[in-house]
């Protein structure tokens, strides 16, 4: 593998203190990437970061709310002030609420579902896009699910309406911005071994037992596969790969 495909670029990585958000910018730090890792943890983002550094790599924490646009900015203020630049983003932060049938969903949890899920993302590449127009053009990964455009399934209405806007959101930013040399694609995860996808009282090994039925693979995707998808679509490898929306689900919308 080629360990030096992001040497010399900055990467922004939101959603990063755990996760499928923390996979990703280990990966691409381990490819010689300065990382910037943001949330709304700090604790957790500390020790992200911390994981980079101590194998090797360069990254900062930065504290940010997707649903806060001047928090944003500032965000991506801080990645150029602090590495010279924001040459790949990737908007990974997400919530899951309001896992009930759709008619009983709560206004509440709808509105913070698709305020993070859909508003997040727009308001994310609001600002990446602002700048990197500005400077030579740029990356975008959005993460998606193969919940939504690709796949559907009871009791995750809200989940599942903000991702198919994600997925369809992204095709519309790479067309409006490909020729201000920005290219934008989205991965779209399905179970992954990440905590998002165990469900209530669900140990890892149950998980294990329930996928061997439940996904074609038999098995979850491990996050590092999630993280190799999206390293892939940042790369000049996939210079031609424009509103993609790319599924890593172990076969379960196929």
């Amino acid at each position: 593998m080629n360990t030096n495909r992001f040497t010399d670029r900055t990467v922004l990585v939101t959603g990063a203190g755990s996760g499928l958000g923390r996979a990703i910018a280990l990966a691409f730090a381990a490819e010689g990437a300065s990382v910037v890792v943001a949330g709304r943890t700090a604790a957790a983002l500390d020790e992200t970061a911390g994981l980079i550094g101590a194998a090797g790599g360069t990254a900062a924490a930065v504290t940010a709310d997707v649903t806060d646009s001047g928090r944003l900015e500032h965000l991506v203020r801080e990645s150029v002030t602090r590495f010279g630049g924001l040459d790949i983003a990737v908007n990974n932060a997400g919530i899951l609420r309001g896992t009930v049938p759709a008619g009983e969903v709560g206004e509440e949890d709808w509105d913070a579902v698709l305020r993070t899920n859909v508003t997040g993302v727009w308001l994310a590449m609001k600002h990446e896009i602002a700048h990197m127009k500005e400077n030579g053009g740029g990356v975008i990964v959005n993460i998606s699910s193969n919940l939504g455009a690709h796949l559907r399934i009871p009791n995750a209405a809200a989940y599942i309406a903000s991702k198919a806007a994600v997925s369809a959101l992204t095709r519309a930013a790479a067309l409006d911005h490909i020729h201000q040399g920005i290219r934008i694609n989205a991965v779209s995860p399905g179970a992954a071994a990440a905590p998002m996808s165990l469900r209530p009282g669900e140990t890892e090994a149950d998980r294990a037992e329930r996928m061997k039925t439940e996904n074609p693979l038999g098995r979850v995707a491990e996050a590092e596969e999630v993280a190799a998808a999206v390293l892939y679509l940042a790369s000049p490898a996939a210079g031609a790969v424009v509103g993609t929306d790319l599924v890593i689900d172990s076969g379960a919308s196929a």
